[in-house]
């Protein structure tokens, strides 16, 4: 290290910043998807534990993690447009296109510095071979300068190249490894997202029509009927 040129420098201060806005990625991503499948798990109790639809939408700040709270909220929005809030929707094509939507962009949202990651993992062994090449200049320089092939003229060079190509691969395989986990965690929260997606447009084209009141029966009870068309 002593010996090392400017140029093997150069590389590893840039491997050092690639690798550390890395592992800033990584730990910000382990924190990101733990939080989102926790929140997900107690939001989807809460939703089929919820009799209304109002009920889930005033607790849907508390699950701002979860992309399935981003995706009731937008989709519960455009019902509102629709009913007021209450009773069957006109049109479930509306809804359907902002789940499609909401799905989309907590997808993308996900998979946000994940091409960060990407770019590290396939750059950073090429930032190290740069100078590995630069070192096995320097060694055939030194070999050059003293004429004859001894351990002394082409040991820093060489010295140089290996340590080079060892930190271009440290900072890369992390980076590789932490991109493919992560690919696979997103792809599980976009099938969940899918999923959640189907569920709440079925709920939303099973909630029944409203009924005018009608005269009680004798005996003062309501008829069955009624009963069942009232939207509680």
């Amino acid at each position: 290290m002593s010996n090392i040129g400017p140029i093997a420098i150069g590389v590893l201060v840039l491997l050092l910043l690639a690798s550390l806005y890395s592992w800033t990625v990584i730990f910000g991503k382990i924190s990101t998807f733990s939080k989102a499948t926790k929140e997900s798990r107690k939001f989807v109790r809460a939703f089929r534990k919820a009799t209304r639809l109002q009920e889930m939408a005033a607790l849907t700040a508390e699950y701002s993690a979860s992309p399935l709270a981003q995706v009731f909220e937008d989709v519960y929005e455009t019902y509102k447009r629709q009913t007021g809030g209450s009773g069957p929707p006109r049109n479930l094509t509306p809804l359907e296109r902002s789940a499609q939507t909401a799905a989309s962009e907590a997808v993308t949202t996900l998979e946000r510095r994940m091409t960060w990651l990407a770019t590290i993992a396939a750059t950073a062994p090429f930032v190290g071979l740069f100078g590995t090449v630069m070192g096995v200049v320097d060694a055939f320089h030194g070999l050059g300068a003293a004429g004859t092939a001894t351990l002394r003229a082409v040991a820093p060079g060489i010295a140089e190249a290996l340590i080079t190509t060892a930190a271009g691969l440290f900072v890369a395989v992390p980076a590789v490894v932490a991109y493919n986990q992560f690919s696979a965690r997103i792809r599980v929260f976009a099938s969940a997202i899918d999923d959640f997606s189907r569920e709440l447009l079925n709920s939303l084209e099973e909630i029944p029509v409203r009924t005018a009141p009608q005269p009680r029966a004798p005996g003062g009870d309501l008829p069955r009927e009624a009963e069942r068309g009232v939207y509680k």
